[in-house]
């Protein structure tokens, strides 16, 4: 990707080499919320175990590298550009864009959804509003995933931005309220149409971004669909199980992120991302 030049997103919170993230309460503070606790009939003594042991995360005096500095600016970059082109698009829609957070953490971090480790992968948390990522995720795109390459790393940022983007639209909120009703089958559909609308915004986000900034470079589009090929779910059980289980899909085939993420860096028109409307056989 042609990067040069461009902005980087000053909504970036760097929490790398700090531990778990939480804010102790000090003794008095855990005292009296496990007081207030206990009055409500709950058990003071998780909440004190659980103050502990957040207090007994250390800071450590952490250096990134040079390469980690670059993985750092690259995120901040391409924050940046979505915050470009979302704005432009809500305002061409009559709406106001309001970007998320990232937090850049290490190891574990802490969000409004709970607690979070590197293991976890790139995710966004709607009641913080932001999008949280292990920027050692993208050596493991590269090394287990075979999905390397800057624009399959923006891709994953676009994506989890594409998530908030369904958050203001309500379009999370939504779901989330008719999977509490549902069964575990049609929880992980919706879930399902979810991710694919994401991967949907992603292409958006591509498509006006190298209208904007001529950012796409040969090369960039297949790095992100071979990223979105190798993180379809049943790509994923495969390799880990030998079997699919179509039922337990939650983000959607290889097939269906790549047609997604591809539609929308052709079309670059939001109204043609609904994934909801149509049978989920279709997708």
């Amino acid at each position: 990707m042609r990067l040069d030049g461009r902005r980087q997103s000053e909504n970036v919170e760097d929490r790398r080499g700090k531990g778990s993230g939480k804010v102790s309460l000090g003794i008095i503070g855990t005292i009296i919320v496990g007081l207030i606790i206990w009055f409500s009939g709950g058990n003071p003594m998780e909440f004190v175990s659980q103050q502990i042991s957040e207090g007994s995360t250390a800071t450590t005096n952490y250096t990134p590298t040079p390469e980690e500095q670059e993985a750092k600016k690259f995120a901040e970059t391409i924050l940046a550009g979505t915050e470009d082109v979302w704005t432009q698009v809500f305002s061409q829609n009559g709406k106001t864009y309001k970007p998320p957070r990232m937090v850049l953490f290490s190891g574990s971090t802490t969000s409004g959804c709970g607690s979070a480790s590197s293991t976890t992968g790139p995710f966004y948390c709607p009641a913080d509003q932001t999008v949280y990522i292990d920027l050692s995720f993208f050596d493991q795109m590269k090394n287990q995933l075979g999905a390397g390459g800057d624009f399959a790393y923006a891709y994953v940022i676009a994506h989890e931005v594409g998530h908030h983007v369904q958050y203001l639209l309500g379009t999370l909120d939504k779901v989330h309220s008719r999977q509490r009703q549902v069964g575990e089958k049609e929880s992980n559909q919706l879930s399902v149409r979810l991710e694919l609308q994401a991967d949907f915004y992603a292409g958006v986000w591509a498509f006006y971004d190298n209208n904007k900034f001529n950012s796409l470079e040969d090369g960039d589009i297949e790095e992100g669909l071979n990223a979105a090929s190798q993180i379809g779910d049943d790509r994923l059980q495969m390799e880990s199980q030998g079997y699919t289980v179509p039922d337990a899909f939650n983000h959607g085939t290889s097939a269906q992120r790549t047609r997604w993420l591809k539609k929308g860096m052709q079309t670059g028109d939001i109204s043609q991302g609904d994934t909801f409307s149509i049978p989920y056989s279709d997708l």
